[in-house]
């Protein structure tokens, strides 16, 4: 339960960080806008064909005496509509992020920088960057069109199929979502589709209780274009967290000497770097040694 509270609370972050920067969140809002066109187009093509689709899928009851042939469509469509729901949520951001590629990155960068550092991204050409983020996604959506698929055969049982099953299938979009979302920060630290599964696996909760809200959220109409400036940000502190340990490792060039100042005596990278001395002036004069009660100079043959 802790973990799906903090989800839900990386949310309301992200949203407040674009609140707070608005010339941001109208730089987020033109990829969504895109995308929002696009899969408006598709929505409606796919509600006036569905009495169609479900004709051809359905041969068999053909013959069927009403109301068994009007029911038997009437719930192949409402899955098919439903699932057209689902299978959008899930791809609507992966387009976005797709399309809007240099704008989330750019969004990220600027979420990371004003939380105190930003680990710099791969050097890698643009096309490149957009190929690997389209390979990612397909490979996290024809997971979740695997288990769009078992869901959706077990939205015919009864009872069942009608209140269990849509709550897993919430979950299970809000997970993959959240996958998603996270692809922006985790790809500029360079950290493979699998490992980013497989860390989100380990916080599944914590995923879950991040995305989940927001599949709901788009299923209201025109909310996904306002959100996803928000959601990209709070996926990005999200992630801040969940790889805490990736911070310092990523310090770029002149940021060392800030992190050296927090340990003592230049140990394990930390304190101020040693004096340097020019070869000409020879070695540094040695203090004498002290010799007293808690002396802690070790003399010159200890290979200091």
């Amino acid at each position: 339960m802790r973990d799906l509270a903090a989800g839900l609370r990386y949310l309301g972050k992200g949203q407040r960080w674009v609140a707070g920067h608005g010339r941001w969140w109208g730089f987020g809002l033109i990829p969504a806008l895109i995308t929002l066109v696009l899969y408006a187009a598709v929505l409606t093509a796919l509600a006036f064909w569905s009495g169609d689709i479900a004709a051809w899928a359905t041969p068999f009851a053909d013959d069927w005496g009403s109301p068994w042939q009007g029911l038997l469509r009437g719930l192949f469509v409402a899955l098919l509509f439903a699932g057209g729901l689902m299978l959008s949520v899930l791809t609507f951001t992966a387009v976005t992020l797709l399309i809007g590629d240099p704008f989330y990155e750019s969004l990220s960068e600027k979420v990371e920088e004003s939380e105190g550092f930003c680990p710099p991204s791969p050097d890698r050409p643009l096309w490149q960057e957009i190929w690997i983020a389209l390979r990612d996604s397909v490979h996290v959506l024809l997971r979740a069109v695997g288990f769009g698929i078992l869901l959706f055969a077990l939205g015919f049982v009864p009872f069942l199929g009608q209140t269990v099953v849509p709550v897993i299938g919430f979950c299970v979009s809000g997970f993959f979502l959240a996958v998603e979302l996270t692809s922006v920060a985790m790809q500029r630290r360079d950290i493979p589709v699998r490992e980013r599964l497989r860390l989100l696996r380990g916080r599944k909760a914590l995923a879950v209780g991040f995305g989940t809200p927001i599949v709901l959220l788009f299923l209201v109409p025109f909310v996904a274009v306002l959100l996803m400036p928000g959601a990209v940000a709070g996926a990005t502190l999200l992630v801040r967290d969940l790889l805490p340990e990736e911070q310092p490792q990523a310090a770029g060039p002149g940021e060392g000497e800030g992190l050296q100042a927090a340990g003592p005596h230049g140990q394990g990278g930390f304190g101020p770097p040693p004096a340097q001395f020019p070869a000409t002036q020879g070695p540094p004069r040695q203090a004498p040694p002290q010799t007293g009660p808690g002396s802690s100079t070790a003399p010159p043959s200890a290979g200091w």
